[in-house]
């Protein structure tokens, strides 16, 4: 744990998301939660809404549900959203899923949404910042080959948009423009910046 987390007098940070990639993530600046509260809400979109509009929203309800335990702690959610045009690619459960996913994906571009949320508690008058990041991926054009190779490995199992940039469909992405740890699942810099903005005390106090 960093020395930072050792502070008694910090405040507390609560991730409502059980996205060990994120934990990862977070780990690399240097945050390590002090408590992981996956947020149980409905992620069915609304009719006609848009990815962006899509994955802020589940982020602010996120946010908003776990806060209800956490009333004086920051509570950081986020919710990352593949979207072609303005199609919601699904989580796939399912190899059909995956493979319905990287045959719309292959030889195209598309964007990578995260919503990112975040309540600064006060249980009288907290407050709430949302916004959204986005990339653009092109893919390459895949061969049912590369596709049935990666499909078997696995690796799409809960994946939004069926693949995993930070594994082996790494040999898939073509260019990227933005943020590459928003299409792993977290902005890092903007994560960092909404944080600081809202008070919370990103790095260590010095030594001594």
């Amino acid at each position: 744990m960093s020395e930072r987390n050792k502070s008694t007098d910090r405040p507390k940070l609560v991730l409502a998301s059980a996205s060990p990639r994120r934990l990862d993530l977070l780990a690399q600046i240097g945050i390590t939660p002090d408590l992981v509260c996956p947020a149980n809400i409905d992620e069915q979109p609304h009719a006609e809404e848009l990815p962006r509009v899509y994955a802020q929203r589940l982020a602010m309800e996120k946010a908003l549900a776990v806060a209800k335990a956490h009333p004086h702690d920051f509570v950081l959610a986020a919710d990352t959203v593949v979207a072609c045009g303005r199609r919601i690619l699904p989580k796939a459960e399912s190899v059909e899923v995956a493979r319905e996913c990287l045959t719309l994906l292959s030889g195209r571009a598309h964007r990578v949404y995260t919503g990112l949320s975040l309540i600064c508690g006060s249980a009288s008058a907290p407050t709430q910042v949302t916004k959204s990041v986005m990339t653009r991926v092109q893919f390459a054009r895949l061969s049912d080959q590369a596709m049935d190779a990666y499909l078997s490995a696995g690796e799409w199992d809960g994946k939004a948009g069926g693949y995993a940039i930070q594994g082996g469909a790494a040999a898939f992405i073509k260019a990227i423009n933005g943020s590459y740890s928003n299409v792993v699942g977290l902005p890092l810099h903007e994560t960092a910046n909404l944080l600081q903005g809202m008070g919370f005390p990103l790095y260590p106090a010095p030594l001594g």
